[in-house]
């Protein structure tokens, strides 16, 4: 038996009355999910304990089969193990985004946010600002890390963990009431946007029409994660597909193999078939138990607040993902089981996360029981199944 985890980040939603009262995952075209959920057990699953934020990390650990309020440590420290950089018991991990803030004559306090993602900017863009900014900021205390589009590190030594907002609950406000406390991280964030607002860099991209990547944004705090193994914990060996670092760096501490995908960036325009036949060929062809395909798109287009490119995102993680991994495996004549949900909702509405309970969908090649049902928030709810601790899901998707 194969077993694969299609993760589509933040694809759940909340009705939407333009959609006819529907959320996005209803009303997206997705045939195969449609032909899928006719086969599955479907139902809802609670991947964020009552009490803790509503991130990616959170739910993916969760989703995962690691129950959060015992391995969670910190966003940024499961990042540093992607980019590769050991941590000290003593270090302090911080995600570092390179954000859009308002280009005005106001002071940096009353500034406003307006991308938390500077327009989905390249990691050869990010690595010229990035470059720049180390020249400024790296010492014996802090260290700067290239990691992937928007998203970079910062190691704080000897620091302590720092609670932050996050840049992507604060769009469209004033930051001033967000800013951190601690006199040294305001005074590199205003610096920092000092540095870049007018870099030739961003003055080019501002011609192209694209938002400036004007400035550091600190979150995510925490210390050096510790993860058991993936395959000692459940007896599956595991890969990760994935193109945002807070995965990969997830699969690092969990010993699974982290593959890389050529065109794999976490927008709407990433590598869907590419990321399908990677999981496919180490499945079918290097002897992988189970993979883990994590597609962000869904969940940037819900920040962004795009409902006609969140419908894309899932209609491609239908067409593009699911279709060709249901295929390959399929044609294979292997036993598989595939897992389809989110890790948690990203409304449209809010643009940020919520903590709401997530529609799954467990497809059984060997099983030939038919339902009525399509899937959908809706339909999870009314089917009755609940999953209160979500780190329990893959336990449905690996039961004898």
């Amino acid at each position: 038996m194969k077993y694969v985890v299609v993760l589509g980040d933040g694809m759940a939603d909340e009705p939407i009355e333009s959609l006819g009262n529907k959320t996005p995952l209803e009303y997206a075209n997705t045939p195969m999910m449609d032909m899928l959920a006719k086969r599955s057990e479907i139902g809802l699953a609670k991947t964020v304990p009552d009490g803790m934020k509503p991130g990616s990390d959170v739910a993916n650990l969760a989703v995962l089969g690691y129950n959060p309020q015992k391995y969670y440590s910190g966003r940024s420290p499961l990042e540093a193990l992607s980019i590769g950089v050991k941590l000290k018991d003593t270090d302090i991990a911080m995600r570092t985004n390179i954000v859009t803030l308002s280009d005005d004559d106001l002071p940096y306090e009353q500034k406003t946010m307006i991308d938390h993602s500077s327009s989905e900017i390249s990691t050869e863009d990010a690595k010229i600002l990035v470059d720049a900014l180390k020249k400024e900021f790296d010492n014996d205390e802090f260290k700067l890390y290239l990691g992937t589009s928007y998203r970079h590190l910062l190691i704080w030594d000897k620091g302590v963990v720092e609670d932050f907002a996050q840049p992507h609950d604060i769009l469209e406000r004033k930051i001033g009431e967000y800013l951190p406390k601690d006199k040294k991280f305001l005074e590199m964030m205003k610096k920092s946007y000092d540095i870049l607002n007018n870099h030739p860099l961003n003055v080019e991209r501002a011609k192209k029409g694209l938002n400036k990547a004007n400035s550091m944004w600190f979150w995510g705090a925490g210390t050096k994660p510790m993860v058991d193994s993936f395959e000692e914990k459940f007896n599956k060996k595991g890969v990760m597909i994935s193109a945002v670092d807070l995965l990969k760096g997830i699969a690092v501490g969990a010993g699974m193999k982290a593959e890389i995908v050529e065109g794999a960036d976490g927008t709407l325009h990433t590598n869907y078939e590419g990321k399908a036949n990677a999981a496919a060929d180490c499945l079918l062809k290097e002897g992988y138990d189970f993979a883990y395909i994590h597609v962000e798109a869904p969940d940037e287009m819900g920040h962004q607040g795009s409902l006609e490119r969140k419908l894309k995102a899932i209609e491609n993680l239908d067409s593009r993902v699911i279709k060709t991994i249901y295929d390959r495996l399929s044609e294979s004549g292997e036993d598989f089981r595939i897992l389809v949900m989110p890790d948690h909702p990203t409304p449209i509405r809010i643009r940020t996360h919520s903590s709401n309970p997530v529609p799954y969908l467990l497809f059984d090649s060997t099983k030939e029981t038919l339902y009525n049902h399509t899937y959908s928030e809706k339909e999870a709810l009314e089917s009755g199944n609940i999953i209160p601790l979500g780190y329990k899901t893959i336990e449905k998707l690996f039961e004898e």
